[in-house]
């Protein structure tokens, strides 16, 4: 059995292209809510909710599974790291697939400034003088929240009920959020900027499947500043950033049942 790990829309077309030779697969999401969209996709165990080290040693053993492909969000490390970590005691393969990053195109831009960290971001947003767009999402809102800035906030997050539910019981108010399921357009971000007068915008560098590209070419034609979270620089086994490359190497030489 092949494990697949969802947090992208890669990770969709993964479990597509596995379709064409197994229905053989472990796939694991963080929500129902991901669980949700796999409805056109075969597998035969879902799992919808998060897993720590031990749970993934308990589901690789359980069901037998052979090797592991983490397609997980580029920003969810701790997830990475409990597979990683899971498949080396398991003595199992672990693939990664990880999101490229566009920000080479945009290092030497004025208007985008990449940060290391949180407390690197709070520093940075001391100088901002009016609104901000925080398109971050919920996961890490406290810590921008814990921020205390003088400037009004305004985040972009998922439209569910358990999001806007936390946002609210974190004291942001209604006329602070914008509920919409990213990936946004261009124009869309655009607008967004003009609405709330906005003079900084917050993202994190999740490439172009995550939206980061128009979110920073409208950053940069509206003049405007674009904080970029960095991604933490994780020593990833096995990486790959090409799907077709990804799949060839799991029907390799090794794997010839699934040729």
């Amino acid at each position: 059995m092949i494990g697949v790990v969802l947090g992208t829309s890669e990770g969709r077309k993964i479990l597509q292209r596995l379709n064409e030779f197994t229905e053989d697969i472990f796939v694991s999401t963080a929500t129902k809510y991901g669980g949700e969209l796999l409805e056109e996709y075969k597998y035969k165990i879902l799992n919808t909710s998060p897993l720590d080290t031990l749970g993934f040693i308990d589901v690789i053993k359980k069901n037998n599974i052979e090797l592991i492909i983490d397609s997980s969000h580029p920003y969810a490390v701790d997830v990475s790291k409990n597979i990683m970590e899971a498949c080396r005691k398991c003595n199992i393969l672990y693939y990664r697939y990880e999101r490229p990053s566009i920000m080479r195109e945009f290092k030497d831009n004025k208007n985008i400034i990449s940060v290391k960290d949180y407390d690197e971001l709070e520093k940075k947003l001391r100088s901002v003088k009016g609104n901000i767009l925080d398109t971050t999402g919920s996961k890490n809102i406290d810590k921008i929240i814990n921020m205390k800035l003088k400037n009004r906030v305004i985040h972009r997050v998922l439209p569910s009920s358990a999001v806007i539910k936390k946002c609210i019981d974190l004291g942001v108010k209604i006329d602070d959020l914008i509920g919409i399921k990213g990936p946004t357009s261009y124009e869309l971000n655009k607008a967004f900027i003009k609405e709330y007068d906005a003079k900084a915008m917050i993202m994190k560098d999740s490439g172009i499947a995550g939206g980061t590209y128009e979110k920073l070419k409208a950053v940069i034609d509206i003049n405007i500043q674009g904080f970029v979270i960095e991604r933490e620089n994780i020593n990833y086994e096995n990486k790959f950033t090409d799907i077709d490359k990804l799949i060839n190497q799991v029907k390799g030489e090794k794997y010839e049942k699934y040729k």
